[in-house]
């Protein structure tokens, strides 16, 4: 830097300044591509599996192999763990992950995993593996375990967490839905001798009182949202880019897999789960690093762009609409004013229940 800016005096302060610019630049996409990572989300490897949620073997072997030519593919603990501490990631760090433990991961997605060496997390049900042709063994889990396979838990079932039973108080649900979660997580370690303490929420449904629970208890979340993570991301709801069905599609999920994570300080919103369908208030969320262009930033609500407007570091936007029951979300961009092509990714989750306290699949 010294023998930079010696060399620049001599040519004058009109070159001085271009290049402290251009070093200040550099620093910046530098410190914005080593606090950041993506995680991917499958489900099904398959052809003969739904549509929403599979990609066939020809498609993953593609995915995969894009990402072993261009991307840091590093496990899921070495990312979360490194944001946690505010650690410096390589450039282009990515996870990836599965959520079920359908049989197909390990007869068409692991031997491309393992001819890549490519590290990988399924988030399984405990009390399904064995039980459902479907699913894994618990054969099965211990031999990918041996290959260097991680799992964590996806509950004992896959429940809806937000479900509540009728005339269940708020105290006697966390309860029942937390003693799923120790009683997954305890069988887990049994059979893998490990405990991450990675919760991935089924159906990616969660609200402020359970991720509150998985803070307190020293767990780390991971939602069906969409963005990039970083070190300023919740890290009991940690989004995931699902790269399935509409979603497999190369071009978009290129562009997608080079997300920065959005630094937010300030969301507006602190619980996902509504009980009015409405939101008539503007929202806004506030961001603190100058490589965010918020000025060039999009919203956007099931395929409809929205209306913004940029103070300073804060953007805000307007919703007026219906809530659907099940779930929902905004998905706000903006690009990285140093790195050509790369976004900041922001996306907020809405959860709204039947009138009988239950959640559609």
């Amino acid at each position: 830097m010294q023998l930079i800016r010696n060399r620049a005096m001599k040519w004058g302060k009109g070159v001085f300044a271009s290049v402290v610019t251009l070093l200040v630049m550099a620093q910046s996409a530098a410190a914005a591509g080593q606090d950041s990572a993506v995680v991917l989300l499958y489900h099904h490897v398959s052809e003969d599996t739904p549509a929403s949620t599979s990609v066939t073997p020809e498609q993953f072997k593609t995915h995969m192999t894009w990402l072993a030519e261009n991307y840091k593919v590093m496990p899921l603990q070495d990312i979360t763990e490194a944001l946690k501490n505010k650690q410096t990631l390589p450039e282009n760090a990515v996870a990836v992950t599965f959520d079920d433990g359908y049989r197909n991961i390990l007869e068409n997605g692991h031997p491309v995993m393992q001819s890549l060496k490519l590290p990988y997390t399924v988030f399984i049900n405990p009390d399904e593996i064995g039980r459902l042709k479907n699913q894994l063994s618990w054969d099965d889990v211990k031999a990918m375990h041996k290959d260097g396979v991680d799992f964590a838990n996806h509950t004992l079932d896959h429940l809806h967490m937000l479900d509540r039973h009728q005339d269940e108080s708020k105290e006697a649900w966390l309860e029942r839905v937390w003693q799923n979660v120790e009683e997954a997580e305890k069988k887990l370690t049994a059979q893998t001798g490990e405990s991450l303490k990675y919760l991935a929420y089924p159906f990616g449904e969660y609200n402020k009182t359970l991720a509150d629970k998985l803070a307190k208890e020293g767990y780390t979340g991971f939602g069906q949202h969409s963005g990039g993570i970083s070190s300023y991301s919740d890290f009991t709801a940690l989004p995931r880019f699902p790269a399935a069905g509409r979603f497999a599609n190369m071009a978009p999920l290129k562009v997608k897999i080079a997300s920065l994570g959005m630094p937010v300080t300030h969301n507006d919103i602190d619980n996902p789960e509504r009980t009015a369908r409405v939101i008539d208030e503007t929202l806004s969320f506030t961001t603190n690093s100058d490589d965010v262009g918020l000025p060039r930033a999009a919203c956007y609500y099931q395929g409809e762009s929205l209306p913004v407007n940029i103070n300073g570091k804060t953007l805000s936007y307007t919703l007026n609409t219906v809530l659907p029951v099940g779930r929902s979300r905004i998905n706000c961009t903006a690009p990285s004013n140093s790195q050509n092509g790369r976004y900041y990714w922001f996306s907020q989750p809405f959860f709204i229940s039947g009138e009988d306290g239950t959640y559609p699949d």
